[in-house]
């Protein structure tokens, strides 16, 4: 149970106690008028201590006007013109409703730790020929662990030891295990199914997956929407308002009507004040927005704020990065066309070419040559990114890249007509043919445009490939709007203009693989990284990350984001909506201090039953 829980539990049950009887020494028991004003004072402020060290940490931050202020006026005034039951009774119904809100937010922060602290207790580490059970946050990288059927993995490794099925639901939100073997990463907070494996440690606990995972549902909460920061705006003018209503309330009517008593508007003012607290306003926004962000979770779609979810509703325009987005980003040789060289010889200058290439397309190249590469036959090597690969091989100068490559160098090369990615060779200034690399369309990328297009948001496709390429995959998909051969930072040049030319209401998304457009992600207004996992640039620069290459976790995400916001501005409509008529039964006196409180209490009950379903949205 919360600390916050617990010390709500005692007020309650101390004041209460104290309520009792002092309503039974009003009812049963003769007592004195003074030892009637001592039992109320008591339980009076046995319930009000806790206000009180709220409003005196409020006044160190200058926050003076919050419902524990108007509260706190209300009740007192109550007291001072002898109202004692019902001053104490409104205060012992205020605070079971910050208990309500206690308990609401501490069950919807441990229903989301509840699956996502996918940190183990502890890791078996192997030392020597026997085993060592550690705290997950002593092991270093190098070190090597030992994972048993049904464990918890602590952090990230690399299997050097057998073959087993891991779950990944807690990370991906995806169901289906997969199996690992020497040489493949594994996660942490990932659950070993079936085989007993070794691992070796290739990140410390602070940076494995899942503490850094942790590290961003934790700290969404401190990126607050603009519905969040309006309902602060809002309780920051409206609580000094009521309460100079309040004082007008009390003082104008026996002021204007002769005949009006003055107890009586004294009393209503002070009812009009504590029906004015907006304590119910207060909860039901920041709730729905973390019990989305806990939905987005549990899909594997990783959120950093609340003001991320609400501009993903917002967003009318996705733009696509192709390879490694809406294609697989795995690359295979289609074809080889050689020119006055053998095949097996452009393969063979190719392949050693991109020997130190980590590109997808190198590693189809490398994978297409079959055989060990002599890196010694290889120096020189200069990266041009967004054209190609400069070398020496054999002590002759190679130009391996795409045809912009091939027109900056001045070199005369034949472009081909076929659909896919050529990769041109050039020898000494000489093109000796050209490789045509192709590349897979996602399965659910097909689905995902579609699903946008019947609901006319805009899909766009940026991409350094050729048009023809492009055009290709972008008719295979439905997307209407395409730009090709474009170099990263024409990719941030194109972003910005379709930025410039969209309403101050509209947000753009940016939807790429995390690790080459990071310029991108972090300029868009959403930033959403494809296939997060373990990458550091997703992690850093998208605002949104998905867990697992599927790009139809997009409409999940939009889903519960538009859903949230939708609870969110239902609940800010109910809660002001009954406010207004609250105060308006309270200036003609058709409601007492508890009714008021009451009514409160029943406007953020309903609020909190309105935000929960976000956090139960269908896994």
């Amino acid at each position: 149970m919360a600390k916050e829980v617990k010390n709500k539990l005692m007020e309650l049950g101390a004041g209460g106690v104290l309520y009792v009887l002092a309503l039974c020494s009003v009812r049963y028991w003769n007592v004195s008028a003074t030892t009637k004003l001592i039992v109320f004072l008591l339980a009076y402020i046995s319930l009000m201590a806790g206000i009180c060290w709220q409003m005196f940490k409020n006044f160190r931050r200058v926050h003076f006007f919050d419902e524990n202020f108007l509260m706190l006026i209300a009740t007192i005034g109550a007291m001072l013109i002898g109202k004692y039951t019902e001053a104490v009774g409104a205060m012992l119904f205020f605070q079971i409703g910050k208990l309500i809100e206690a308990i609401s937010m501490s069950r919807t922060k441990k229903s989301i730790a509840k699956y996502m602290d996918i940190r183990p207790d502890s890791a078996n580490k192997k030392v020597g020929n026997s085993e060592e059970s550690v705290n997950p946050s002593e092991l270093n990288p190098g070190d090597v662990i030992v994972i048993k059927p049904g464990e918890k993995i602590p952090v990230d490794a690399i299997v050097t030891e057998g073959v087993s099925t891991i779950d990944m639901k807690a990370l991906t939100g995806e169901a289906i295990p997969r199996e690992v073997k020497i040489g493949q990463k594994v996660y942490s907070g990932s659950i070993n199914l079936s085989g007993l494996i070794e691992a070796r440690v290739s990140k410390a606990y602070a940076d494995s997956t899942a503490s850094r995972i942790m590290k961003l549902v934790e700290n969404a909460s401190y990126k607050k929407s603009d519905c969040e920061n309006f309902a602060d705006r809002f309780t920051r003018f409206y609580t000094p308002l009521v309460t100079l209503l309040g004082i007008l309330v009390m003082i104008l009517p026996p002021m204007m009507i002769a005949s009006h008593d003055t107890e009586t508007w004294m009393y209503r003012g002070l009812i009009f004040l504590v029906a004015a607290c907006p304590f119910g306003l207060l909860i039901s926004v920041p709730l729905a927005f973390l019990g989305g962000i806990g939905a987005a979770s549990k899909q594997g779609v990783m959120i950093k704020g609340s003001n991320y979810l609400e501009a993903l509703s917002k967003t009318e325009t996705f733009i696509f990065d192709k390879t490694g987005t809406l294609t697989m980003g795995v690359f295979h040789v289609q074809e080889v066309c050689p020119k006055g060289i053998s095949e097996e010889d452009l393969l063979e200058i190719t392949a050693h070419g991109e020997a130190y290439s980590n590109h997808p397309i190198a590693a189809s190249l490398k994978d297409a040559y079959g055989l060990e590469l002599d890196t010694s036959r290889v120096k020189d090597i200069k990266e041009h990114p967004g054209f190609g690969v400069e070398a020496v091989i054999d002590g002759k100068t190679v130009h391996i890249g795409n045809s912009k490559f091939m027109n900056k160098l001045g070199i005369f090369y034949q472009p081909t007509n076929e659909i896919g990615s050529a990769v041109y060779v050039a020898v000494d200034g000489e093109c000796k043919g050209h490789i045509l690399i192709s590349d897979v369309i996602r399965q659910d990328a097909k689905r995902t445009i579609r699903w946008m297009n019947r609901r006319r948001i805009e899909a766009v496709m940026l991409t350094g490939d050729n048009e023809r390429v492009a055009e290709d995959v972008a008719k295979k998909l439905g997307i209407e709007y395409v730009y090709a051969n474009l170099m990263p930072q024409d990719k941030v040049e194109q972003l910005e203009e379709f930025m410039a030319s969209q309403l101050e209401s509209e947000k753009l998304a940016f939807v790429g693989d995390g690790i080459n457009d990071a310029p991108v992600l972090a300029r868009a207004d959403v930033g959403i990284a494809m296939g997060g996992l373990g990458a550091d640039a997703a992690l850093e620069a998208a605002d949104i990350i998905l867990m697992e290459d599927e790009p139809f976790k997009i409409i999940n995400a939009i889903r519960i984001s538009r859903g949230t916001v939708r609870a969110v501005r239902q609940n800010l409509i109910f809660a002001i909506g009954m406010k207004v008529i609250l105060l308006i039964m309270a200036f003609y006196g058709y409601v007492s201090m508890q009714d008021a409180i009451i009514a409160d209490m029943g406007v953020m009950l309903v609020s909190i039953l309105n935000s929960f379903w976000v956090l139960k949205y269908p896994e």
